[in-house]
């Protein structure tokens, strides 16, 4: 799918003060009842209603999304973006060009490898509660449909994706279930029990292990977990601080954790993601 066949098309997203269907006019988007939201120069259209920003500029700031972007274009999650893109494959071989939400898409690197592997035979709309993070994803993507939302109230009509992907963002199962058509896939992707422990053992004198749950969700039945591991070693002190501003560790670390990572010059340690599939039922 090309850009101009993006632009073309009615929108995926929903009128997030009435539901109803969004269509597009120039340069922005407007429902039958008359709200309307613009289309910013990017190609992103922001549809977070003020009762959903709890902060001025809620989500991740710019310099967590450039600390993301750096990271993740260096290729050190390559093996997990890959390994989504296969899940995602399977789901667009059963269906007739699906519909795939990726929810909390951050600055879009998974987003736009997704487009990437599955061109035109899915449609992919995508959405995060950080503006400067959904900026930079549509700057990158200029064939996925991008929104700033959130993910308790998703700008999307009842049943109406085939697909939902959700890369360590927060869950919303009431909202998940409710966009999914039945029958529809979920990919929820987690830590695996060592993940970053390498660099757990630098920021707490008592690192530990990710527990390893498996969570029933109201209106989905399990099917899998698909378990990805792999390893990084960072040479940098620009590498390893990329990767710290990217983790919530870099919010709870005490002190005197991060003043330690600032004199290592190199870190090494596991990185592992675990993909729970799930059926809306």
């Amino acid at each position: 799918m090309t850009e101009k066949d993006v632009l073309a098309q009615d929108s995926a997203f929903c009128c997030p003060v009435c539901r109803l269907p969004l269509k597009r006019e120039k340069r922005r988007l407007c429902c039958a009842a008359g709200h309307s939201f613009d289309l910013a120069s990017q190609g992103y259209v922001n549809l977070l209603t003020a009762k959903r920003r709890h902060s001025a500029m809620p989500g991740d700031d710019k310099g967590m999304v450039a600390a993301r972007r750096a990271f993740l274009q260096a290729g050190w999650y390559q093996p997990f973006s890959d390994r989504l893109n296969q899940l995602a494959e399977e789901v667009a071989a059963l269906e007739h060009r699906p519909l795939l939400l990726d929810a909390g898409c951050g600055e879009g690197y998974y987003t736009g490898r997704l487009a990437q592997a599955l061109g035109d035979r899915v449609r992919i709309a995508a959405f995060d509660i950080s503006k400067s993070a959904v900026q930079a994803a549509a700057k990158s993507c200029s064939t996925v449909e991008f929104a700033v939302a959130s993910a308790f109230s998703i700008p999307v009509a009842d049943g109406a994706a085939d697909c939902l992907v959700n890369i360590f963002a927060p869950m919303a199962e009431r909202e998940f279930a409710r966009v999914l058509r039945c029958g529809g896939r979920m990919i929820y992707a987690v830590p695996g029990p060592r993940h970053l422990f390498g660099l757990k053992e630098i920021l707490y004198e008592k690192p530990y292990e990710n527990p390893v749950r498996q969570v029933e969700y109201q209106g989905f039945r399990f099917l899998d977990r698909v378990a990805v591991r792999s390893r990084c070693v960072l040479d940098t002190q620009q590498e390893i601080k990329a990767l710290f501003a990217m983790t919530p560790y870099y919010w709870k670390t005490p002190r005197e954790g991060a003043q330690r990572l600032e004199t290592c010059d190199r870190l090494e340690t596991e990185i592992e993601f675990d993909f729970l599939l799930y059926e809306r039922i």
